[in-house]
Order: C-alpha cells, then sequence, then structure tokens
C-alpha cells in the first residue's frame, strides 16, 4: 500500500487528499461493499465534500475515509429501505381480491378520513391533497396560496394531527 501525502499534490485542501488518496479510497469503497459503484460512489463524495467550503480540517484524510464511510452506510440503509418495500409492495400485490364487506369497510373508512380532512378547514385540506396527493413542493404550494412556508407547514400539522385521530379511532376497532 502507498502512503498518501498531502504536501506532493499541486491541489489544496480536501480536493488535495481526494486526489492523492483516490485508489486507496476506492480500494476503501470497494472492501466495504460497493464492488463496481465503488468509482460513483468516490465521485459522490467528491461532490459532497468539494461542494463545501469548510475550515482548516485537523486531519483531512481521516475526515475523508469517515465520510467515505458514512456514504457506505447511507446506501445500504437506502438498499435496505428499498428492499423492504419492495418486498411489502410485493406481498400486496399478490393478496387476493377483498372480500365486500372488506370493501364496505374500506369504504366507510376512506369517508372518515376524508370528512376529517374537510373538517380542518379548505386551505389545510388544499394544501394537503396538494403535498400530498400531487406531490407538490411545500415551498411551491406557499407560493401558489400567496402564504408563508410556515402557514403550510402548520396547516399540513394539523391535517396529520386529524388523521392520526382517525387512525386511533380505527385502531380502536
Amino acid at each position: 500500500m502507498t502512503e498518501a501525502t498531502d504536501a506532493s499534490s499541486p491541489a489544496q485542501g480536501i480536493e488535495g487528499v481526494l486526489l492523492a488518496n483516490r485508489d486507496r479510497i476506492v480500494r476503501f469503497l470497494e472492501m466495504r461493499g460497493a464492488g463496481d459503484g465503488a468509482e460513483d460512489l468516490f465521485q459522490d463524495l467528491w461532490m459532497r465534500l468539494t461542494e463545501r467550503r469548510s475550515g482548516p480540517i485537523a486531519d483531512p484524510l481521516s475526515y475523508v475515509m469517515r465520510a467515505a464511510n458514512n456514504l457506505m452506510l447511507d446506501r445500504y440503509r437506502s438498499a435496505r429501505q428499498r428492499m423492504l418495500r419492495d418486498h411489502a409492495w410485493g406481498e400486496t400485490a399478490a393478496v387476493e381480491k377483498p372480500s365486500a364487506e372488506t370493501t364496505l369497510i374500506s369504504r366507510e373508512q376512506l369517508a372518515e378520513v376524508e370528512a376529517a380532512v374537510a373538517a380542518t378547514g379548505e386551505r389545510p385540506a388544499r394544501i394537503f391533497r396538494r403535498f400530498r396527493v400531487d406531490g407538490i413542493a411545500q415551498r411551491d404550494i406557499a407560493a401558489e396560496l400567496g402564504v408563508s412556508l410556515s402557514t403550510v407547514e402548520a396547516d399540513l400539522r394539523k391535517v396529520y394531527a386529524a388523521l392520526a385521530a382517525v387512525r386511533r379511532h380505527f385502531d380502536a376497532y
């Protein structure tokens, strides 16, 4: 293994550490489970670390390696969540058609949910639908309605509280 030196690199700071230790970091990522994706992860690491402007770092190589490890942990968690979600959706899709009774109960519960959302007021209900159903960002909703971002957040909390109460009601049965 070659020893990394910060002084021999013409680049300064984090970029210099990344350039001087590129092979070492890529090997580290490969050994941590990145496999063929190690090069892509190195590029992500480069982007994350060079976009931030920070002051002097006491041990820059240690900082970079810790950031690489954190990046691997993030990727592992994302992959695990994706696997769990895909597994859950796969099981849900394989379920047989619900009975007439289940369909009726679901329709009644949906009506209760819609009533709870409507009871929060017109603006909170609209914000909730724009955010959760239409997938519009909260900041964009605020601009669209001419209200502050904190108003959008407060209205969403109001709807979520109403939905939590309905959920508790459902769970009581």
